[in-house]
């Protein structure tokens, strides 16, 4: 969730000579940011800037500030996330989930599957399914040119998630529209209606 911090933690915790820890890394239990403009500091413990870490607790720290990252840092707007959906799943409507069923409703889908994407696509603009642009975009996304990760990312680029709908990603209905003949524009999406927008490349290379 936190590649960054997670990889400054990481280096923390394992950095030697463990002696240096204070003087290399000069860090307090107190986490400092931005708000609008405004300098602010929360302490992940009483006192905590005026606490140092040291070899002695850095992994407290460790474990106080990812509790921080992924609970205190966003207390309020989970609370009022929380608020929201107990309204919303008020009379008895849990218990009719599963674990499972709820995880999808609210996270989506995990599993994949591009080729029901690609036959529920529509075209716009001007493209239809045999337009060649089309026929290369479905090639590169189908084939070996892109890995799942990046699969994902272009997933998320176009719909803003990385996951699939409850139904799976037939259920999305991808509009795929032209965006111009072929000129030096990347392509665009508008995420709010899963709609890509691809200038029409004239080669395939160069849509890669």
């Amino acid at each position: 969730v936190f590649p960054d911090q997670a990889r400054s933690l990481r280096a923390l915790l394992t950095h030697e000579p463990a002696a240096e820890i204070e003087d290399t890394f000069c860090l307090t239990f107190s986490v400092d940011y931005d708000f609008y403009g405004e300098h602010k500091s929360d302490e992940l413990v009483a006192g905590g800037a005026e606490v140092a870490v040291t070899a002695a607790n850095r992994a407290l720290f460790a474990l106080l500030y990812a509790r921080y990252l992924l609970h205190g840092s966003v207390r309020q707007q989970m609370s009022a996330f929380e608020e929201g959906f107990a309204f919303l799943m008020s009379g008895g409507a849990m218990e009719l989930l599963t674990p499972e069923e709820l995880e999808g409703l609210v996270c989506g889908e995990a599993t994949l599957d591009f080729e029901a994407l690609r036959r529920g696509a529509r075209y716009e603009g001007g493209y239809e399914q045999s337009t060649p642009i089309v026929e290369w975009f479905w090639e590169l996304v189908m084939g070996e040119d892109l890995s799942l990760d990046q699969r994902r990312k272009l997933l998320a680029f176009v719909t803003g998630s990385d996951r699939a709908p409850v139904g799976g990603l037939g259920r999305l209905k991808l509009v795929i529209q032209r965006a111009g003949p072929d000129d030096a524009k990347l392509p665009t999406a508008h995420t709010c209606f899963n709609v890509l927008l691809l200038p029409e490349y004239a080669s395939r290379d160069k849509l890669r």
